[in-house]
């Protein structure tokens, strides 16, 4: 039997919480159903299925951390602005792990909902970017190196891959003053 007021909203941001708690990889229809108390066809009412769940969950996860990356640029240029994007990043990546994880799939083209977060993403770090005086396919790039080197970082802190007798923080810092070298000094074409 369907709870009372169950709706796709409410399925999402439960699923939402529960891949925060057991990660992504371990996300089930089943285990939802069991932590939302109804039976496992009574979820199909409200997605339909495994893959449909994950779009949903991505294009929640995408909002939230284009909501943290774009308040933590307001109001703030060049390194300041890198700094607070990057730290808004991690936070976002530590306080939502399963969100985090699920945040990294492109948006699908036919979400219209989830290609607007991931604009809304990507137009935070192009705001930061045009303060370097980068712009088009430069941006693009760098937005890649960005992405990859805040993202490699933090996939290795999440699996405890750094084990050197250095403060991870004090590395995070210096990761994030590199790019901000990188950035200024930003190879051109032509």
């Amino acid at each position: 039997m369907a709870r009372a007021g169950l709706n796709q909203q409410i399925v999402v941001r439960e699923a939402a919480r529960l891949a925060d708690e057991v990660g992504l990889d371990q996300l089930t229809l089943a285990a939802l159903a069991g932590r939302l108390g109804v039976a496992l066809p009574s979820l199909y009412k409200h997605v339909k299925g495994a893959d449909a769940l994950t779009r949903k969950l991505a294009a929640l996860a995408t909002a939230e951390l284009a909501d943290a990356l774009t308040s933590a640029a307001a109001g703030r240029a060049g390194e300041d602005a890198l700094r607070a994007v990057a730290a808004a990043y991690r936070d976002y990546a530590r306080r939502h792990p399963g969100r985090y994880v699920a945040a990294q799939r492109a948006p699908d083209a036919g979400d219209p909902d989830h290609v607007a977060a991931a604009e809304r993403a990507v137009g935070a770090i192009y705001a930061i970017l045009r303060g370097y005086g980068l712009d088009g396919d430069d941006a693009v790039d760098a937005t890649r190196v960005l992405r990859s080197a805040l993202h490699g970082f933090l996939a290795l802190e999440a699996a405890g891959g750094f084990g050197l007798p250095r403060d991870v923080d004090r590395s995070y810092d210096r990761l994030v003053a590199g790019l901000d070298v990188a950035f200024r000094s930003w190879p051109r074409e032509g």
